[in-house]
């Protein structure tokens, strides 16, 4: 382990290198410049670098500007507090990718400034928790829905096609309740539609996908209807192999976040969509009706630079009915969640001080056939 300056600092952290160096979670020493002063063994193995290579860099080189793992480094020394952040994004692509951490901050008693950033790398366990969440709330509005399909749907076109009949033979006034109760039922029949795809339980006909051609086929639809005045900018890996999942289902996925972060960006100047496609290791999931399991090294981020989501909606995002909106529904995230579990994947959503991302890890077409340039 080498250390990261000859600072008195630096030394005292030397003289328990060895005992620092047997932590299994990543350490990081971060001056009041915002300059690190020491990383552990672990925090080398973490951001893929060296502690001489480290030490050349400041905080920010190693984890994103719009991570709040700054804002709590500030809050740490102002208030000589320690504190902890959950379900955080660190690392950049330089420095072996983000991924999803707990982090621990504390400050130095005997050096003023000095904060040590500990991480904790959240573990495959904890994902699957989220997902199994999502699940349990997807199973329940799926009876919801068949219920609602055949308990509602079939009088309530009675009713209407009564209120059509009715209509002719009224007087003015009374033919516009007619219409009223005519258009209630419709909007009625609209929402019991929208629910019906819960209750599809179809299992995924699975085909080699290139989803940068399903990225470009949303962003054209996106251009010329609900984002036209938004910026898209793309982000991809070429060489990205196929997805296996079923085209049209993946492009309803995609079309379902990009319209939610054009509405969160509806009035907003300078707004912006980042569609950004990376080959990451993933974990290993059971395929719904099968018992063999599948990685999932595939990931699509879809990220916008709107208002974010309030806090006290995150860990329900998921759920039917939840909705940021004033008079939204609450089905979209939803049948996000739907469609990627169908198709064995995880889906993920990071709120950062200025960004939203929501991250798809899917599986990869077994052949692995290499895709060309995307569209």
């Amino acid at each position: 382990m080498q250390t990261t300056s000859t600072s008195p600092q630096t030394l005292s952290f030397a003289a328990h290198a060895s005992l620092l160096d047997a932590l299994p979670n990543p350490l990081l020493a971060i001056d009041r410049t915002s300059r690190i002063v020491y990383a552990n063994a672990s925090a080398e193995d973490f951001f893929k670098a060296s502690a001489a290579m480290l030490a050349r860099l400041k905080i920010e080189d190693v984890i994103p500007p719009t991570s709040p793992l700054h804002e709590l480094l500030s809050k740490t020394r102002d208030s000589l507090q320690s504190f902890n952040e959950y379900g955080v994004y660190a690392g950049t692509p330089r420095t072996g990718g983000e991924r999803l951490v707990d982090v621990q901050s504390a400050n130095v008693h005997d050096a003023p400034g000095l904060v040590i950033l500990t991480i904790h790398p959240r573990s495959v366990a904890q994902k699957l928790d989220q997902q199994l969440s999502q699940r349990t709330g997807i199973r329940a509005v799926t009876g919801l829905a068949s219920t609602l399909a055949h308990e509602i749907k079939n009088p309530l076109s009675g009713i209407r096609g009564a209120a059509q009949l009715l209509a002719p033979g009224l007087a003015s006034s009374d033919r516009e309740l007619a219409e009223l109760i005519q258009s209630e039922a419709d909007r009625i029949r609209d929402l019991v539609d929208e629910m019906e795809v819960f209750s599809d339980d179809r299992p995924v006909r699975r085909a080699p996908v290139n989803i940068h051609e399903v990225l470009e086929h949303v962003k054209q639809v996106a251009r010329l209807g609900f984002a036209g005045e938004v910026r898209i900018i793309e982000n991809y890996d070429p060489s990205l192999p196929n997805v296996a999942g079923e085209r049209g289902k993946l492009i309803q996925l995609f079309l379902n976040l990009v319209k939610n972060a054009a509405e969160a960006l509806r009035d907003r100047e300078g707004g912006e969509i980042l569609l950004a496609t990376a080959y990451r290791p993933g974990v290993r999931l059971a395929l719904p009706g099968s018992n063999e399991k599948v990685a999932l090294p595939l990931e699509v981020m879809v990220q916008d630079n709107g208002p974010g989501i309030p806090e006290r909606l995150r860990p329900y995002l998921f759920d039917p009915f939840v909705s940021t909106k004033l008079n939204g529904k609450g089905l979209g995230l939803a049948v996000v969640a739907k469609i990627v579990r169908d198709h064995g994947g995880i889906v993920e959503c990071d709120v950062a001080s200025r960004n939203t991302t929501f991250r798809i890890l899917l599986p990869m077409d077994r052949n692995h056939e290499a895709q060309g340039n995307p569209t």
